[in-house]
């Protein structure tokens, strides 16, 4: 595992507040400039998306942004590149979302070498198959020390969660709702629910809620359970139509944390 992951969640004294967007939005060479005013800011872990031309799991906001950083030029290429420039900087951990494809046609091997080079520390790849990771691609991650991340939801079995818990080697990413991505308000008495059977299961691996957080209510009542949270449509909403980027990303931070 990425020791920059690992010693996050182990001297953790409050929540994880983990923040998504997407490299190259809303401008093409936005994409360090808002991974170091989040850290400056205080968030804890950047998770930067990998645009790709069809992200079936994710709702409008971030659909659009992905959209907006093809259009503006970006690629993976481009983004490890960026990537490398923003380690010089920022020393929080860093995890790279996307959908395989993009990553296949990189080369996994070749991907994950210039990833760790460039100074990833995980990967959440949503649409790999647990079947194909396990006895397959792990051994490349563990090569490269690049953690893996998989997503639970609310109708996986408890099989399959300690299956998930086995062959994590970082955090996994408990989905909020069986639904797209995008910022929502509050969680239902169901949603709690399997939240609180999540926690009762003591996993060897800590987790993260995400999908629908969008306030600091969500956040703090997200991490009654897990050890954090992951934001991103609500974030890149808030970066949207920027004014003044580093203030707006100062203050929307402080509003999750503060």
């Amino acid at each position: 595992m990425s020791s920059r992951i690992r010693q996050l969640f182990e001297s953790r004294k409050s929540p994880v507040l983990s923040v998504f967007y997407t490299a190259g939005f809303p401008r093409l060479n936005d994409t360090g400039l808002i991974a170091k005013y989040l850290a400056d800011a205080g968030a804890d872990m950047i998770e930067i998306g990998i645009p790709f031309s069809d992200p079936v799991a994710d709702g409008p906001v971030i659909q659009s942004s992905n959209k907006v950083a093809l259009d503006g030029g970006m690629n993976v290429k481009l983004l490890l590149q960026q990537v490398s420039e923003i380690r010089k900087q920022v020393s929080v951990p860093i995890v790279l979302m996307g959908y395989l494809n993009p990553v296949l046609q990189y080369g996994m091997e070749q991907f994950c070498r210039d990833a760790a080079a460039a100074g990833v520390d995980g990967l959440i790849l949503p649409d790999m198959p647990m079947s194909e990771f396990v006895g397959g691609y792990d051994e490349v991650f563990r090569k490269y020390h690049l953690a893996n991340t998989f997503l639970i939801a609310p109708t996986t079995s408890e099989e399959r969660i300690r299956e998930i818990d086995a062959a994590t080697d970082g955090f996994i990413y408990a989905v909020s709702a069986s639904s797209t991505t995008g910022a929502k308000s509050g969680f239902s008495q169901e949603q709690e629910a399997y939240f609180s059977r999540l926690k009762s299961m003591n996993l060897r691996n800590p987790w993260l809620i995400g999908f629908g957080i969008s306030d600091r209510q969500a956040f703090l009542t997200a991490a009654t359970y897990a050890q954090g949270a992951i934001i991103g449509s609500a974030f890149i909403q808030a970066i949207a139509s920027h004014t003044h980027l580093e203030q707006d990303i100062r203050r929307f931070v402080a509003g999750i944390k503060d």
